[in-house]
């Protein structure tokens, strides 16, 4: 067996400010890319990247998203809090670099979409914008905002109010083929990937080993 390397906590805390938050960024391992797009109250737009995203439940179907520190400028944070909408948009292959730029420090008021070249899209009357460029495309409703006192950090609850997907990704049993829409993955801070799916597997259950879903 390799050998392995061992951090303890005290140096992970020595740690250089930027190589711990990539090291630390790394462990979770591949995270989902979206651009959450929003809308200040005076109608300008606004998109980040993140890579915080979960699901929370099916019914009622929500989505949970941690996001950045108080201690800096969030302007999506704020437009979601101000105006109580926000949309994920899942990034593909073709368009990583202009997503990834969004993650720039931009002056608030200064848009994103102009900034990078993405479009902005406005469908079914939803306040935020949608990312044009996107294959998959969600409307959701700020239900709740819970801040982590522990690192000064908020937990974004929405509730999904819309989706626009590609139709001949959905198969039969509702699954949805992010990978056939060319979806990318994060690790860490600035590493994107594509993915391979290797197999889908049955339900499990006690009583009967594991099964390709397919047999």
């Amino acid at each position: 067996m390799t050998s392995s390397l061992y951090f303890d906590r005290p140096s992970i805390d020595q740690m250089e400010k930027r190589y711990r938050a990539q090291f630390i960024n790394s462990l979770a391992g591949f995270k989902s890319a979206n651009l959450v797009g929003t809308v200040d109250q005076d109608g300008h737009p606004n998109l980040a990247i993140v890579n915080s995203v979960i699901h929370l439940g099916a019914n009622p179907p929500l989505m949970g998203m941690v996001t950045r520190p108080r201690t800096v400028e969030r302007h999506s944070v704020e437009n979601i809090l101000d105006t109580g909408y926000y949309t994920l948009n899942q990034v593909h292959g073709g368009m990583i670099r202009p997503a990834h730029q969004t993650s720039a420090r931009y002056l608030r008021g200064q848009s994103e979409f102009d900034a990078t070249g993405l479009k902005p899209s406005y469908l079914e009357d939803h306040p935020a914008p949608y990312v044009d460029e996107s294959r998959l495309k969600i409307g959701l409703k700020l239900l709740e905002c819970k801040h982590l006192e522990f690192n000064n950090t908020d937990f974004i609850v929405g509730e999904i109010v819309a989706v626009h997907v590609e139709p001949n990704v959905i198969q039969p049993d509702g699954y949805v083929d992010i990978e056939a829409l060319d979806a990318v993955t994060i690790s860490g801070l600035d590493s994107y990937h594509r993915t391979e799916r290797l197999e889908r597997l049955a339900y499990a259950k006690p009583d009967q080993p594991p099964r390709p879903l397919d047999d």
